[in-house]
């Protein structure tokens, strides 16, 4: 029995640098535990905008739905800092891009 290793690219984040990435500078992809997606606004609806773009942007790249294990929401008082905070708590395999390294080794050994 032998043991098949698949070969991830990753970038020093730990994901795929093919990841899409949220397009405010304020938004970002956190390291782990968890992959927090932060999206950060004054506008709540705006960040609530931005993350929907971003995570149908992330699926289609995926090829199937992103893992959100869970949304938070906070907010910043803090002088000079954007007041909401939201998050969404993402599946590290995902943003790694394992489903499409597994669908890419099984259409090479199918070729």
């Amino acid at each position: 029995m032998s043991e098949e290793t698949i070969q991830l690219e990753l970038n020093d984040a730990g994901v795929s640098p093919k990841l899409p990435t949220p397009s405010h500078p304020s938004d970002q992809i956190h390291e782990v535990p968890y992959r927090p997606v932060e999206f950060r606004d004054d506008d709540l609806p705006a960040a609530l905008e931005r993350c929907a773009g971003w995570l149908r942007q992330a699926q289609q790249w995926l090829g199937e739905p992103v893992d959100v294990l869970a949304v938070h929401l906070d907010y910043d008082e803090r002088e000079g800092y954007p007041y909401y905070d939201l998050k969404l708590l993402c599946n590290e395999e995902d943003l790694a891009g394992v489903p499409v390294a597994l669908r890419e080794y099984a259409r090479q050994r199918t070729a």
